[in-house]
């Protein structure tokens, strides 16, 4: 393995490990507002799946790129799902006419 990748293994693997132990750390009454807000971010994820899919670097490239494009939408399309869910719980019923 070269250094680089090896670093970048290294960084993936405690990346994983810190995000697991904050994550469990949330309280249940924290965790959907900032899942939301945090998939809401994933944007970010979407520009760099386009750019490595549109990179031309060779087929492989484009395939994981479709991929990840794929997967950061269904992750962007369901936090704006849990959110609008969430948003309905606090929403006032509409009171019948008498």
């Amino acid at each position: 393995m070269t250094g680089t990748l090896l670093i970048g293994l290294y960084v993936f693997v405690l990346a994983m490990f810190i995000g697991f132990e904050i994550i469990t750390k949330v309280p249940p009454t924290l965790h959907t507002p900032l899942m939301s807000g945090s998939n809401a971010i994933s944007g970010i994820s979407i520009v760099g799946a386009l750019l490595i899919a549109g990179s031309g670097q060779g087929p492989m490239f484009t395939a994981i790129g479709v991929a990840a494009v794929v997967i950061a939408m269904i992750n962007v399309v369901g936090g704006f799902v849990v959110t609008d869910r969430m948003l309905k719980m606090f929403r006032r019923k509409p009171e019948a006419d008498s």
